[in-house]
């Protein structure tokens, strides 16, 4: 994409630091969802994976220096709420497996941290092919040992948009960290749930019960919420 736009300049960094460990961090992310889907159920591993808002949130205070008041942080623990209601996992669901996602949540909030740090300094274009460079790198060492070729074309396809949709999807975040700081956008996570019991609903046919539309309007208030307090307290110079 990059070679077609004349544009390999963008392969040179000035943070190869910072742009490598986003690379291992979004690599370690990733390995520990994918882990964490071959023993728990989707809803329960996405749930508790969802703790990755409040690590951004406190993660960001020692790091990028920013400030999170009581509101800001009662709108996080009000919208991680509004995910459990949707997913309302079960005790069963709190064993060593669950681990995993809380890694996975771990290793993503730094990533976004790191993430936020270069924001500015470096075009999204250079973040989001570090992220991959790294990545592919690391993998292809693990891929002869591990890797099985899919045998049905529609696979290949599915992978093909899978790629697309996560690159697009790691560009706007990038993007949106030059205008927002990291406490502001992480809540906004939440609302993978949303699209989650949407998407269930247009693809699969299962429609949300009462508990989900509840979490989901949850979630939507604790975003707006926040990003109205964030708006008053750049006003306030606070």
């Amino acid at each position: 994409f990059l070679a077609v736009r004349g544009d390999l300049g963008r392969l040179k960094t000035a943070r190869p630091g910072i742009q490598l460990s986003r690379g291992v961090l979004l690599l370690s992310s990733t390995f520990f969802y994918f882990s964490s889907l071959t023993v728990l159920p989707l809803a329960e591993a996405a749930a508790i994976g969802f703790v990755m808002p409040l690590f951004v949130g406190l993660l960001a205070i020692p790091m990028l220096g920013e400030r999170l008041d009581l509101s800001r942080t009662v709108a996080i623990f009000v919208g991680m709420a509004g995910a459990l209601l949707i997913v309302r996992p079960g005790s069963a669901v709190f064993t060593p497996y669950a681990l995993l996602p809380v890694g996975m949540a771990f290793t993503n909030a730094l990533y976004q941290i790191l993430t936020r740090k270069v924001a500015g300094v470096e075009h999204p274009l250079t973040s989001l092919v570090w992220g991959a460079i790294v990545g592919a790198v690391l993998m292809s060492l693990a891929a002869p040992f591990y890797w099985v070729t899919p045998q049905q074309p529609e696979h290949w396809t599915l992978l093909l948009v899978m790629g697309i949709f996560a690159s697009v999807g790691h560009y706007l975040l990038i993007k949106s960290y030059e205008y927002a700081s990291a406490t502001l956008l992480a809540p906004f996570t939440y609302t993978a749930m949303v699209w989650a019991v949407l998407l269930g609903y247009l693809v699969f046919g299962n429609f949300p019960d009462a508990w989900s539309l509840t979490g989901m309007a949850v979630i939507v208030g604790s975003g707006l919420f926040l990003a109205g307090r964030h708006r008053l307290a750049v006003r306030r110079g606070t």
